[in-house]
């Protein structure tokens, strides 16, 4: 198993304040982007094994993430 980046443990923090869960994300991402987004792909993005600009910028947006350099450590 990978270790979550910054980005994953940001995203992943933000759902539980939320209260919202990963299922909630995809689906906002999916209908926000037209992209396929499951669970599977969102780990692979915040374990930083794909790089996906366009999902990351919708997770971003959806849940009012700053954008910080060095996400991907």
């Amino acid at each position: 198993m990978r270790k979550p980046t910054k980005f994953g443990y940001a995203v992943k923090t933000r759902l539980l304040e939320m209260g919202q869960t990963q299922q909630w994300l995809c689906s906002e991402v999916s209908a926000r982007t037209g992209l396929f987004l499951d669970s599977g792909y969102l780990y692979k993005i915040l374990s930083n094994q794909r790089e996906a600009a366009t999902i990351r910028a919708a997770i971003k947006d959806i849940l009012d993430l700053p954008d910080e350099g060095g996400e991907n450590e």
